[in-house]
């Protein structure tokens, strides 16, 4: 099989052979290429050492990226290309990173090491490609599967857990029974691993189009970094509006929405507050009074606790905070809602609805599928019209007021939001001369443009 190597990666496969060193593009790039897919960046591997990696690259930008572990970064033509010398890993015993490498002359003993077998793959147009573990059947059948003992493989380094299940997901892969048997059995390992890196592989698999059944499958998992989702496993709703569990009905909608970051972790989080929210009626059919507010709060430690960023923890909250707000497909609501959220978040706050009804019952999906789409359809003729729903786009500001008489400071402020209540409730055009006239207290002729 003929890959197609980029001119800059292929100027450091020839710099490295010319000096009589073996050099291959490994790993990701060689499994995307291997799929039609462009990859995002490309590694190389070589027999050359560190320093001879060093002088064999001369003339290319070149940074010590880890020297200790043999990896050298060369900038050629503005891209980077990380090459990292033959190794054979020691130990691990931080479950994490390797505590020494051992250099070696073994192409087979440095993929060895590696991951899963769609990663343990090396290609070079000299040798062609390179496949001591069967990677290349394993991309056939789609199926991620552990190089050599699964258990020793995540247990030198336990994010791998969530990287197969990202790559499961991400690529719509089954995980082969060995390895997930392993990955469940090795889970609680991830404690070791620093928020940051389990909260970025967590988003990717989320992205995922084969998020359901890895949220299905490897639930035991998911709780292990969330473990306020364990509760709701299990959890039978009881109410007409729903026929899934809340973890299921929490799987469906993750699956439902659109594969952005802030979407998938409002649905992954959504609905997290109801275990501890549940009432139960003298019918037997249980309520979740509150859990909207319970389940922000959550969120927010969630979050926080996994180092996402500012922006994504805000955008969040404020999706589930108002996920389950009553709407009507009115001018007067639709434009209430711009006011309050903007309408970017206005917009994903319908997405997430739509995911939520996907995921309830079909009782409550005639309903709400019918509202959602009058919903949008005002939101669009409100917006085609230019119609003021924020204090930038009143047809007064500051200055008119205090012309108009109207006192600085705080009551300055209390009027312009006044005023800009009775246009979004369509009691007065947004026409200047009608809301001076409206302002409250003010003899009649100061109300006068």
């Amino acid at each position: 099989m003929k890959i197609e190597i980029p001119a800059y990666v292929q100027a450091v496969l020839t710099r490295l052979e010319g000096h009589g060193f073996e050099a291959y593009a490994v790993g990701g790039c060689v499994r995307d290429s291997m799929m039609g897919k462009t990859p995002h960046d490309w590694d190389v591997t070589t027999s050359a050492l560190p320093h001879q990696t060093m002088t064999a690259l001369q003339g290319f930008h070149l940074i010590e990226t880890g020297l200790k572990h043999g990896t050298v970064t060369a900038v050629v033509e503005h891209q980077p290309v990380e090459i990292t010398t033959f190794r054979v890993d020691g130990e691990y015993s931080d479950n994490r990173h390797p505590d020494e490498v051992h250099f070696t002359r073994s192409l087979q003993e440095d993929l060895s090491r590696r991951d899963f077998t769609v990663n343990a793959l090396a290609y070079s147009p000299k040798t062609g490609l390179v496949d001591y573990f069967g990677g290349c059947s394993d991309i056939e059948n789609k199926v991620i599967r552990c190089v050599g003992e699964p258990g020793r493989r995540f247990g030198e380094d336990a994010l791998r857990i969530l990287r197969g299940l990202r790559f499961a997901s991400v690529l719509s892969f089954t995980i082969e029974s060995a390895t997930a048997q392993s990955l469940l059995q090795n889970r609680s390992l991830l404690q070791y691993i620093a928020a940051e890196r389990i909260s970025s592989e967590l988003c990717r698999l989320l992205c995922g189009e084969q998020v359901f059944p890895i949220l299905m499958d490897f639930f035991p998992v998911i709780t292990e970094i969330i473990p306020e989702l364990a509760p709701a496993v299990s959890f039978d709703q009881r109410n007409p509006y729903h026929t899934y569990t809340v973890y299921e009905h929490i799987a469906h909608s993750v699956a439902a929405a659109p594969s952005t970051i802030p979407l998938r972790l409002t649905m992954l989080l959504h609905d997290i507050a109801k275990p501890a929210c549940c009432t139960e009626d003298e019918t037997g059919r249980r309520h979740f009074h509150g859990h909207e507010d319970v389940g922000t709060e959550m969120a927010g430690t969630i979050l926080r606790r996994l180092k996402l960023d500012n922006q994504t923890v805000s955008r969040v909250c404020t999706l589930i905070k108002y996920h389950d707000i009553d709407l009507e497909p009115t001018e007067k609501c639709v434009l209430s809602q711009l006011n309050l959220l903007g309408e970017e978040v206005f917009r994903e706050l319908l997405l997430v609805k739509r995911a939520d009804n996907t995921a309830q019952s079909e009782y409550a999906q005639n309903h709400t599928v019918k509202l959602l789409n009058e919903l949008e359809l005002v939101l669009e003729r409100v917006l085609a019209q230019g119609r003021c729903f924020s204090l930038r786009g009143l047809a007064v500001n500051g200055s008119d007021l205090i012309a108009a008489g109207v006192p600085k400071g705080v009551e300055l402020g209390k009027t312009l939001q006044y005023l800009l209540a009775l246009v979004i409730d369509g009691e007065c055009d947004n026409k200047k001369e009608k809301l001076l006239a409206k302002i409250p207290n003010l003899p009649r002729s100061a109300n006068s443009p």
